[in-house]
């Protein structure tokens, strides 16, 4: 069965490029990035590790921290590395897991038989502090992420959390956010004293 939103992310031991890591225990009270890639030495891949290590400083400020997958060993992932660093001029320093047995990939259903039968898909977990799966996106092989879609979620769901809110289509930060249908207007009210707009009753926008 899929993982869904809202489940609690399947915890596991693992051996990685950093050294042997419990994945809950390695979240901590961060927010966790898994994202997972066919194959080392691919040249999609080879981007998008690098895209990820050139952002280390945007991941961190939000709290989040970045973790690979792959069905390679630990010992491919080091040698893969100098290739990332070389060819997208950065310094990768998060942990790729090592999973060789499939059994992490499983797990979180990473392995589509139609697309390859020991390949990851290019899925990606956005994890929260409590360990739950608060969004999800699959990829092709074929297909790179798109990071700054990436960050967007995460400030989006942060910003949720903060505030009690939802995001429209397309917000980013600074944006005018959603109040929720289930807040009533006098709870509205007290929670959102710089005032809000309502275009109908069902919604209603405010600024933060």
């Amino acid at each position: 069965m899929s993982l869904r939103i809202g489940d609690t992310a399947p915890n596991f031991d693992a051996d990685t490029t950093t050294g042997p890591i419990n994945f809950h225990d390695w979240i901590g009270d961060d927010w966790a990035f898994f994202f997972s890639h066919p194959a080392d030495f691919t040249p999609v891949c080879t981007t998008e590790m690098g895209r990820t290590s050139q952002l280390a400083d945007q991941f961190a400020s939000r709290g989040v921290k970045p973790i690979g997958l792959s069905t390679d060993t630990v010992e491919e992932h080091v040698k893969w590395i100098d290739d990332v660093n070389d060819t997208q001029n950065t310094n990768l320093v998060f942990p790729i897991v090592a999973d060789a047995t499939l059994t992490v990939a499983k797990a979180y259903d990473m392995i589509h038989p139609s697309e390859s039968e020991t390949a990851a898909v290019r899925s990606v977990f956005i994890i929260d502090p409590n360990k739950k799966i608060r969004l999800t996106m699959t990829y092709p092989m074929s297909v790179g992420r798109n990071f700054d879609e990436i960050l967007r979620v995460i400030d989006a769901l942060q910003t949720g959390d903060k505030y009690k809110i939802a995001t429209p289509a397309d917000w980013t930060p600074g944006d005018d956010v959603i109040i929720p249908p289930s807040v009533s207007d006098a709870d509205a009210k007290t929670a959102f004293p710089q005032g809000f707009e309502t275009l109908r009753p069902y919604l209603r926008t405010v600024k933060i």
